[in-house]
C-alpha cells in the first residue's frame, strides 16, 4: 500500500533491476561452486562470465537509473536522508567496485582455468550476494 503513493514505473525499474543483478550474482556463484570439484567444464567458467557481464551490469544500470530517478522525484536533498537510503546507495556504490573485480576476476577465470579464480568468484559473489541482503532488508524495513 505505501507504493501505492510512489511512482510506478521508477520503482519498478529499480526493484527489477535489484531482482535481476541477485539473479545474476547467484548464477555466479552457483555456477563457481559448481565449478569447484570439475574445473573441466569450460561452459561453467563461460557461463560465470557471462552472468555477471552481460546480465549483472545491465541490471545495475536499471537499478542505479531507478533508485537515482525516485531519489530526485521524492524531493530527498541529502542533508538529512533516511538511513536506509545510506545503507541502499553504500550497498550500490561499493557494490559496484566488488561487481567489476568480479567480472574480471571471471574473465581471468574463463581464461586461465584456475581453480583459484573459481574460489575468488565465489567468494566476491558470496560477499555481493550479503551486500544485497542487507541493502534489501534496510530498505523493505525502511531502517531508521
Amino acid at each position: 500500500m505505501l507504493a501505492a503513493g510512489r511512482p510506478f514505473f521508477p520503482l519498478f525499474l529499480h526493484v527489477f533491476g535489484a531482482m535481476v543483478l541477485t539473479g545474476a550474482v547467484l548464477a555466479a556463484l552457483i555456477v563457481s561452486a559448481a565449478a569447484w570439484r570439475r574445473n573441466d567444464v569450460v561452459l561453467l567458467r563461460r557461463a560465470g562470465f557471462w552472468a555477471l557481464g552481460v546480465v549483472g551490469v545491465p541490471a545495475y544500470v536499471a537499478m542505479r537509473v531507478g533508485a537515482q530517478w525516485i531519489y530526485s522525484q521524492e524531493g530527498f536533498s541529502g542533508d538529512a536522508d533516511p538511513t536506509w537510503l545510506g545503507i541502499g546507495f553504500a550497498a550500490a556504490d561499493i557494490g559496484l567496485l566488488v561487481l567489476l573485480i568480479t567480472i574480471g576476476v571471471a574473465y581471468w577465470w574463463r581464461r586461465s582455468g584456475k581453480p583459484l579464480a573459481g574460489h575468488i568468484v565465489a567468494g566476491l559473489s558470496t560477499v555481493y550476494l550479503l551486500m544485497l541482503a542487507v541493502a534489501w532488508l534496510a530498505m523493505s524495513g525502511k531502517w531508521g
